[in-house]
């Protein structure tokens, strides 16, 4: 039986400028960064989550051919593969600070039913959802009867 999920890969054309963009603008901290022969292994975390984190890797490391890291490539850089989704106690507080990090939002704070959003891209393409749960919402039911139908 799976007990949680532990590592979620973010695609990244250059890992240390990656790593940079998620300790330096964002505030996470480096859990992981060892050189394996072919590859590097770097894997993010938000402070006080040691369960998650976040694996940065190239698309054109060991395990891609040739053409599936050449298609990767191109939607990573296209912005058309998501990384997920952050929460946070002050989307719009932390919108302001990350833009002044210089993070690129394609959206700017936006009230939705299940709290405030924000979207940004990391310097790879890939794109985040900032989000400020809103605390009345029973996330977990609302989600899945709409998926119901």
């Amino acid at each position: 039986m799976i007990k949680a999920l532990a590592i979620v890969t973010v695609w990244s054309f250059d890992q240390e400028r990656t790593k940079r963009f998620f300790t330096e603008k964002l505030g996470l901290e480096v859990r992981n960064d060892l050189s394996m022969g072919e590859m590097r292994w770097i894997t993010v975390g938000a402070p006080g989550q040691p369960e998650l984190q976040l694996a940065l890797m190239r698309p054109d490391g060991p395990g891609l051919d040739p053409d599936s890291s050449a298609a990767l490539s191109t939607l990573v850089s296209k912005g058309v593969i998501g990384g997920g989704a952050f929460h946070t106690d002050d989307c719009r507080g932390d919108y302001e600070r990350f833009k002044a990090n210089g993070v690129e939002f394609i959206q700017e704070p936006q009230e939705r039913p299940y709290g405030t959003e924000a979207i940004f891209r990391d310097d790879n393409g890939n794109w985040f959802s900032l989000t400020e749960q809103n605390e009345e919402l029973d996330h977990s039911k609302k989600w899945h009867h709409e998926a119901e139908g």
